[in-house]
């Protein structure tokens, strides 16, 4: 967009009223909990309210990418600038995090306090997928006994379970608390937990749902939860559900994507996210039974459902259909046995093949072009049946009754979904023999299957997140911020970019973190005489060291970056420091900070031996964690197929991957592992990295530059 438009949007969209509704929504919030503004934090209003400002239809959609520092405030600064705007702009403003925790506290805790305290007046709610609501005609076929229908499984270990009697009076009690009006059929809020097995009976999903064709939609949980999103101000998400929503092209759960802003806090999963979401995969062995019941299925409905609306042209064709795949999901299996050489990953788990730079090899790749074409053709057959039901549903007079349409519906279209998601995978496979820009990355897994058997597992997925971004997300939303305390690497927004494939003119700005870091933290690189490319050597250094800088009475984190080390370091360290010791596996990671910050309360020594999940977002204040130690530089080697692949691309550029991939990952994890040290103003204490690379390597010194500015004591 030419900088004059810009502008131009600038000045029309962030209009003098807006600007005094955020102006006077912070002052009063600050005012009412006597609060200090905080440099950075205004900063960030600012970055944000300006670039929302400059939305225009007629232009590309702005992006904002926010790093701000722990402690910055960073919900209270873009809700305090996004929803004035949204609400000027008539848009939806929507939240979305990474983690259920920080959801969580953005529902319950951050928009109440917003709202009760900054004068703005908004209305928000909570967004979840159909698989968190109950599902009311699934839950009346069970209560008639109808839930071992073979209409709704496909898998044989789907099939659902005989209902005790136990789970029988757990169905009846959601009958009379939804009749009384005491639930709301959202999982979450029912009284007590519900098990897998007896809430996966009960709920359904995309597939299997006949939405506005239901008897029960009246009264359909999930439909009343999104009709409410259409009526508030402010939705709060999570980054699958928002990936999921633009999968099935915008507007399925959350409002579409052109009317709506978006706000992704802990952003710097987002590529990641999208990354998982858009990958592909097929179990052979487990496709070929699914194939079978669905045989059987057809078999079962072709009587009920006799000819209404032609049907039976379409049924009598998909068995033989299903079986031409099924012959051909065989033959690929025996040519797999013969010509893919799996090798164990360097971890001795999961043995897999993956195909250099993407390429199929000749013989698979005309094998997936068949595939392809066998499972067009079976989902073409099955959709057909999909309509003429759908319209039975809508209409009933196509020689098929409404309730029988509504029973067998979800299996044609479960039949359907699967069909479709094969078709994309062994269409991606059946174009294996291009090179994209970057290519995708093409693996085979050898796993075990539901029976105990041995299968393989065909995969496909982007190396990179930001073709898929641009497409679903960044091309689409009428605007957008990304947040998060690590969203730069050495320094340099270039790692993100690359990886989510922010769109040119996005709007990048890091702001301050309140902490006085020179005065609150150091960071100490004690002498060592070895570094981490001996592992054996740095762990019995480890085991050595740690009791000399471990302090009694005090909470310490120690993150190690494998499992082994961390064991091994457990194992051989002095018996009165062991019993001090929670070690990550020991117990579920919510129980492990609870029996620490029990200990710490206690005044008794505690340190947690942790890995990675425990070097991020993790949050132990005070004299929770005085002492961050650092085991070493937190290097990841590229051994899965997505992280291979990139890899591999990398070099074929002229790049060098440990470079331009692993360095910067690493200095990134370094940083998101010393933010575990500070968490609130007032909080000091040390970081000790037991890594010597860092000052003798040559990447060391912007990895080091990179980290937060402790006061630095390197022996």
């Amino acid at each position: 967009m030419p900088a004059n438009f810009r502008q131009t949007a600038v000045n029309n969209m962030l209009t003098d009223a807006i600007k005094k509704s955020i102006q006077g929504a912070y002052t009063t919030l600050l005012e009412s909990k006597s609060l200090k503004a905080r440099y950075g934090q205004r900063l960030m209003i600012a970055e944000v309210a300006r670039t929302l400002g400059s939305a225009s239809p007629e232009g590309a959609a702005p992006v904002c990418v926010v790093e701000a520092g722990t402690g910055t405030g960073k919900t209270i600064a873009y809700a305090i600038a996004a929803i004035p705007v949204a609400q000027a702009l008539e848009k939806t403003l929507v939240i979305s995090t990474a983690t259920v925790a920080l959801q969580e506290q953005i529902v319950l805790k951050d928009l109440p306090d917003i709202l009760r305290h900054s004068g703005l007046s908004f209305s928000f709610a909570l967004a979840k997928g159909r698989g968190r609501y109950l599902c009311l005609t699934k839950l009346d076929a069970v209560l008639e006994g109808a839930s071992r229908s073979e209409s709704i499984a496909l898998y044989p270990d789907e099939l659902q379970l005989s209902v005790d009697t136990q789970t029988l009076t757990v169905y009846q009690d959601m009958i009379s608390a939804l009749s009384a009006g005491d639930w709301d059929g959202d999982r979450d809020s029912w009284s007590e937990e519900l098990e897998a097995p007896v809430w996966s009976q009960v709920t359904t999903d995309h597939a299997q749902c006949t939405g506005r064709r239901c008897a029960n939609i009246s009264q359909c949980c999930f439909y009343k939860g999104r009709e409410q999103l259409g009526k508030v101000d402010v939705i709060v998400a999570n980054h699958d559900l928002v990936l999921a929503d633009l999968a099935l092209g915008g507007g399925a759960i959350l409002p579409d994507p052109e009317d709506t802003i978006f706000v992704f806090d802990e952003g710097h999963h987002l590529p990641d996210k999208a990354i998982n979401h858009f990958a592909q995969s097929s179990r052979l062995r487990a496709t070929e039974r699914w194939l079978d019941q669905g045989i059987k299925v057809l078999a079962k409905a072709a009587p009920v459902l006799a000819n209404g609306g032609g049907i039976a042209r379409h049924i009598q064709q998909l068995p033989s259909a299903m079986d031409s795949a099924k012959q051909l999901l065989a033959l690929l299996y025996a040519s797999l046995e013969k010509s893919v050489t799996v090798e164990p990953d360097r971890r001795g788990s999961i043995p897999r093949h993956r195909f250099a730079q993407g390429l199929v090899p000749p013989a698979m790749l005309a094998q997936s072009v068949e595939l392809a074409a066998q499972f067009r053709q079976v989902h073409e057959l099955v959709d057909n049946c999909c309509r003429i039901l759908d319209e039975a549903m809508e209409e009933g007079d196509h020689g098929i009754s409404r309730a029988n349409a509504e029973t067998w519906f979800p299996a044609f279209s479960m039949i359907r979904s699967r069909a479709e998601s094969n078709y994309a995978l062994w269409g991606d496979y059946s174009r294996g023999d291009t090179v994209d820009d970057p290519p995708r990355g093409r693996w085979v897994e050898v796993v075990e299957g539901a029976t105990g058997n041995l299968d393989f597992e065909v995969s496909s997925s982007p190396i990179l997140a930001a073709y898929t971004l641009s497409h679903y997300l960044w091309s689409r939303c009428y605007a957008a911020v990304v947040t998060s305390a690590t969203l730069t690497a050495l320094g340099s927004f270039d790692r993100f970019q690359m990886r989510a494939g922010t769109p040119e003119g996005t709007n990048y700005a890091v702001v301050p973190s309140p902490f006085d870091f020179a005065s609150a933290g150091r960071l100490v690189v004690p002498m060592m005489d070895c570094d981490p490319s001996d592992a054996e050597a740095h762990t019995e250094a480890l085991i050595t060291l740690l009791p000399q800088l471990l302090e009694e009475n005090q909470g310490s984190l120690v993150l190690f970056a494998s499992r082994r080390q961390m064991e091994q370091v457990f194992e051989g360290i002095e018996l009165h420091w062991r019993q001090c010791i929670i070690t990550q596996g020991q117990y579920p990671k919510h129980e492990v900070l609870r029996r620490h910050k029990e200990a710490v309360d206690g005044g008794s020594s505690s340190v947690i031996f942790g890995l990675a999940s425990f070097a991020e977002g993790v949050d132990l204040p005070g004299d929770y964690c005085s002492h961050v130690i650092i085991a070493k530089i937190p290097f990841s080697v590229p051994d899965q197929p997505v992280e291979s692949a990139l890899a591999e691309w990398i070099e074929s550029r002229g790049g060098n991957p440990f470079m331009d991939i692993t360095v910067p990952d690493a200095a990134l994890k370094l940083v998101q592992a010393s933010g575990r040290l500070l968490r609130t103003e007032t909080d000091s204490g040390k970081v000790t990295l037991l890594d010597r690379r860092i000052v003798s390597r040559r990447y060391g010194q912007a990895m080091l530059d990179s980290m937060p500015p402790f006061t630095r004591e390197i022996e």
